[in-house]
């Protein structure tokens, strides 16, 4: 699912390319991606594009007359620049905005259609699409640790959670956690001062740091690879690399449909987390920690 720095990088390069210009009409392939009724789509044809903005993981496109177009990519929704009048792909076509000065392409990768939009009217409308999360960006350590310490819950859970934190995902919770050296399941309530300040400090390290990193490697253009999965990532992706920093092997849980990746030499002192499905069936064979998985390794064992 994009999240924060994927989000800032599609709305840098829309910009120049659709504010100030004029929504034409709205071509829908999937019944299913408008999820609203009233007001129509068709009331936003005809007109100028005011602004753009980011609702968590949301692009909204503010309009003339209080509308909001809100768009959800979820997991596999992406967007294309292309040429005015452009046909919307057969099988991963969602919808086409068509513009005046080009045609943005929605598609989505997969059978399922998770992507989601709605045309809502006025800022109170707008809000009610607002998950509720902070901005860590534009948040103080004060803020941040009072919402941490809302409820008690792992500190993957609680990143991830956009009625807490807005626009962090399992990518870059991943990330923020190695950059801390936190346990992804250590428990919020259990945070001393000082962990805080420190993770406190790399939310806000690592999603400045890759924004501005994928803008920069957008320039002028428009994403055309949006992943969750990067090479200059440390632990998201990783498994079974070595970290960057350490050189421990990079571990990972699986769980529901997510995961979560660490490093047990920089996040667990050198434990290995129990898996609720592997360690279960492994049993006595699960290793407890780093010693015990090097010496398990092909060619290291007693």
């Amino acid at each position: 699912m994009p999240e924060l720095p994927d989000i800032e990088v599609y709305l840098d390069a829309l910009r120049p390319r659709i504010v100030g210009e004029t929504l034409l009409g709205v071509r829908l392939s999937s019944p299913f991606l408008l999820r609203s009724v009233e007001p129509s789509l068709a009331a936003a044809q005809r007109l100028r594009v005011l602004e753009l903005r980011r609702l968590g993981k949301r692009i909204v496109v503010g309009l003339e007359e209080e509308l909001f177009l809100v768009l959800h990519l979820m997991i596999a929704g992406r967007l294309r620049w292309r040429p005015a009048d452009t046909a919307v792909p057969k099988r991963s076509g969602l919808a086409a905005f068509d513009f005046t000065s080009g045609c943005l392409l929605l598609t989505e990768a997969g059978s399922k259609r998770r992507a989601s939009l709605y045309l809502v009217r006025g800022e109170e409308a707008l809000a009610a699409h607002d998950p509720g999360g902070i901005d860590v960006l534009g948040a103080g350590l004060a803020r941040f640790s009072a919402v941490l310490e809302q409820e008690n819950h792992t500190l993957k859970r609680t990143l991830t959670d956009p009625r807490l934190f807005s626009g962090i995902g399992n990518a870059y919770s991943d990330e923020i956690l190695h950059r801390a050296r936190l346990s992804p399941f250590k428990q919020t309530h259990q945070l001393s001062a000082g962990e805080k300040e420190r993770l406190y400090a790399a939310v806000r390290e690592v999603l400045s740091v890759w924004t501005e990193r994928l803008l920069a490697q957008v320039g002028d253009g428009f994403p055309k690879k949006v992943t969750a999965f990067r090479p200059d990532m440390a632990v998201h992706g990783k498994y079974g690399q070595p970290c960057p920093v350490c050189g421990a092997p990079i571990q990972r849980i699986v769980y529901a449909n997510n995961e979560a990746n660490y490093c047990p030499g920089c996040q667990t002192e050198g434990r290995i987390l129990a898996d609720r499905a592997l360690s279960r069936l492994l049993k006595a064979d699960w290793p407890r920690s780093l010693e015990e998985l090097e010496r398990r390794l092909p060619g290291r064992g007693e």
